[in-house]
């Protein structure tokens, strides 16, 4: 029984196997019904058979004005039999427009096999190998809806399989031709300025993209004259003069960017490979003014924040108002971020760049991504180090550091730098990456009270004992402001060398400004101290320290 129930599963599976066997071996198709009854032979020859000699055929038909020929590459089953032939003419006029104004055919992407493999594919590529019955030419981004251009492989019942454009985009092609036509201004000039110069260029683009610059630089420094006056007008108003200024540059910028923009959108409209290098630089400018006006704006904001306050944030009561100006530099880094992030996905997904510059950024993003992290691994490093500081906090806006051996106050934040005020007010700007991965004391994180001492090599023969007389009566002159801790004031001989003994006066200040001036007073009054009391001594002790030379008594010898 139980060999029975073998042999029959055995069947059932060798007839599945033998049924997929026979439907992988059909073509991977599209199945219709029909393919343009109503149309006649073509007049020249109309390679379909794969993707590239579909197109290659209606490029040459379009040469020719051959559109009743160029029309077989068209799936023109949603009309009548009867329009088929007039309108399948014209819709090829209007697409052949299509092609030359809004798209570049990515031939290397394209088959050039009946079954769509792509054999220049790579190995590890998501449709390597395996056949396709259509690929993706463009997308076109219609004021109403964004449209694809597709070429697919089509089949009858009773037909060879054949590569043409598709219902669903030939359906498009009126939107398509209304959004790619020559303008008003276009159809005035001369036949002559319509011919093509060089590379895909006609001799009046030659002539209009540098007028067009032009103007748009006029009217950029006219936003920029105009924001000056603004500026002078305003001068002397608290909030609305670094307001102007902080938006002078942005806005001029806009201004070339949008006016470009809008000439070349309203006037006329260039063909597909001078749009897809203009496009995305006109995008890029406009997403770049944008996030320039909103930082500088911010920036105005933060700035004019931090001297209305009137409040020195270096002071050692300022904990809170350090935390905040230094939150609000971390949000204005963070926003730029973001405005980095949006900015550049916006500008990728409206100009289409996967497609019209020829390549998949989904197949090339791992490659492009090393590409790019190695050649701006630098900055990479200064932007995640700044956001590192502003999250972490480990130095804030105002706190007074150790950095290089240097005193100083942290000033500003940056991407790229951190500035440090000094003591005698010098800036430093050191690397953010730099200044987080060396080791800088903070004095103000947390408690602004602080140790200090100064350091004197004195003569071995010093006495230890007057000298902390001395620093006891420098204690006791001090304000109960300036010193804190005075029951741990002391004196202590830290080290000897064969040149003295190093002896340490230590004390406490309420703050880091305050010990660095009771730090450089006391080491000046233990100098006068130990001077005063080396001149009052007997022969052969000192305090200040002294060389010693013994002479031989040659007799004894």
């Amino acid at each position: 029984m139980l060999r029975y129930a073998l042999s029959l599963v055995l069947l059932v599976v060798a007839a599945a196997l033998s049924t997929a066997g026979a439907q992988s071996s059909e073509p991977f198709v599209f199945s219709v019904e029909e393919l343009n009854p109503g149309l006649g032979e073509p007049r020249m020859a109309m390679n379909r058979s794969t993707p590239q000699a579909a197109l290659e055929a209606f490029y040459a038909a379009a040469a020719d004005e051959d559109w009743a020929s160029a029309a077989h590459v068209l799936e023109l089953s949603h009309l009548p039999l009867e329009e088929q032939a007039a309108k399948g003419a014209d819709y090829a006029e209007k697409f052949a427009l299509v092609l030359e104004r809004g798209l570049i055919v990515d031939w290397a992407g394209l088959s050039d096999r009946p079954d769509g493999i792509d054999e220049t594919a790579a190995a590890d590529a998501p449709l390597a190998g395996q056949s396709r019955r259509s690929f993706g030419l463009s997308l076109v981004n219609l004021p109403d809806r964004p449209v694809t251009l597709r070429i697919s492989r089509l089949k009858t019942e009773n037909g060879e399989p054949v590569w043409m454009i598709p219902r669903q985009t030939v359906e498009n092609i009126p939107a398509l031709y209304h959004f790619y036509a020559p303008s008003a201004f276009e159809r005035r000039l001369p036949p002559r300025l319509l011919e093509q110069a060089f590379w895909t260029l006609t001799w009046w683009e030659v002539i209009a993209l540098p007028l067009i610059l032009v103007a748009a630089f006029g009217l950029a420094s006219i936003t920029w004259w105009i924001m000056g006056r603004l500026k002078s007008t305003v001068s002397g108003v608290t909030i609305a003069e670094p307001m102007v200024d902080a938006i002078r540059a942005p806005a001029a910028l806009l201004v070339f960017a949008a006016s470009f923009a809008f000439v070349r959108r309203t006037a006329f409209t260039l063909s597909g490979a001078v749009n897809a290098v203009i496009e995305p630089i006109v995008l890029g400018a406009v997403v770049i003014a944008a996030a320039a006006l909103i930082v500088r704006v911010l920036d105005a904001i933060i700035e004019r924040l931090t001297h209305s306050s009137g409040v020195d944030i270096t002071q050692p009561d300022a904990e809170a108002d350090r935390d905040y100006y230094t939150t609000l530099s971390a949000v204005r880094r963070f926003v730029l971020v973001l405005l980095l992030i949006v900015g550049s996905a916006f500008v990728l997904i409206q100009s289409n760049l996967d497609r019209s510059l020829g390549f998949s950024l989904l197949a090339s993003a791992g490659a492009i991504g090393i590409v790019l992290a190695f050649a701006a691994r630098e900055a990479l490093g200064n932007i995640m180090a700044s956001l590192q500081i502003g999250l972490a906090k480990s130095a804030r806006i105002g706190d007074a550091v150790i950095f290089g051996g240097e005193l100083a106050y942290v000033e500003h934040i940056g991407f790229t730098h951190v500035r440090l005020r000094t003591w005698d007010d010098r800036r430093l700007m050191t690397p953010v990456n730099q200044f987080v991965s060396e080791t800088f004391e903070n004095w103000t994180k947390t408690d602004p009270e602080m140790g200090k001492y100064a350091l004197l090599t004195l003569d071995h023969g010093a006495d230890v004992e007057a000298l902390r007389t001395e620093f006891q009566r420098w204690v006791d002159a001090q304000d109960e402001d300036n010193l804190v801790r005075r029951e741990d004031a002391k004196v202590q001989v830290t080290d000897q060398t064969r040149d003295g003994m190093e002896v340490r006066f230590l004390f406490y200040a309420p703050d880091s400004s305050t010990a660095w001036d009771l730090h450089c007073d006391l080491r000046e009054t233990m100098l006068a101290a130990a001077a005063r009391l080396d001149q009052g001594i007997e022969q052969g002790s000192a305090f200040l320290p002294r060389e010693r030379e013994e002479k031989a008594d040659p007799k004894a010898a």
